[in-house]
Order: C-alpha cells, then sequence, then structure tokens
C-alpha cells in the first residue's frame, strides 16, 4: 500500500495506489492522520481511485482512519471507489457510513462548501 498526501483548499488529499489490505502500513497511515491532526487539518479525502484490490483489512484501515477523525472532530470522506471497492462498501453496509464522492473534485467541493458556511 502506497500513498501520496496533497492539500487543495483546505481538504488534505490522501490518493493510495495499489492494494489496500492492511498490514504494517495501516501504522504509518495512522500515523500521518495524528500528524494532520497535530497541524489542525481536519479535513481529509481519501482517494481510491488508483486501489487496485481491498480486502477486510483495508476497510479497517479506512474505518481506523475514519474514527480517528471523528475523535478529533474532523472528518475523512472517501472518493472514487471503482465498482468492485463500491460493490464491497455496499456488501458491508460501510457506504452508509462513509460519507462516499464520484469524483475527487465532488469531495473537494463538499469540504469547500462546509468551509463557507
Amino acid at each position: 500500500m502506497k500513498y501520496d498526501v496533497s492539500e487543495r483548499y483546505n481538504s488534505v488529499i490522501i490518493s493510495f495506489k495499489g492494494n489496500l489490505m492492511g498490514g504494517p502500513d495501516a501504522e504509518e497511515f495512522r500515523d500521518t492522520l495524528h500528524e494532520l491532526i497535530e497541524e489542525g487539518k481536519k479535513e481529509v479525502i481519501v482517494d481510491l481511485g488508483k486501489v487496485k484490490f481491498m480486502n477486510s483489512s483495508g476497510l479497517g484501515i479506512l474505518i481506523g482512519g475514519m474514527t480517528t477523525m471523528k475523535n478529533a472532530d474532523g472528518e475523512l470522506v472517501i472518493c472514487q471507489a471503482d465498482k468492485k471497492i463500491e460493490s464491497l462498501l455496499m456488501v458491508t453496509q460501510l457506504i452508509k457510513v462513509f460519507n462516499h464522492f464520484r469524483t475527487l473534485d465532488e469531495a473537494v467541493d463538499y469540504f469547500h462548501q462546509k468551509a463557507d458556511k
């Protein structure tokens, strides 16, 4: 599991690549989120557009990330899940738990509009 971190407006975008299957990378992701929280960056978009495969441990990483951000009065949303990952989210009923957007622009706009209110 590899990921890049970038920013757009006041949102942090974490773009995953390859397979999202947990393991030691999960701790690195958690550390990244805690660093963002310490910097006051609490609006996180997880871009799944380049994820080829996700298992239950990968779902656990996303749930853990969402919980971490929520506990810090922030929010984590996901975007660009392909049909396989979206199907996995539906089967597990997690589609009802995550704010999910079709495109990265929609996710960025979501946070941008929240900031304007």
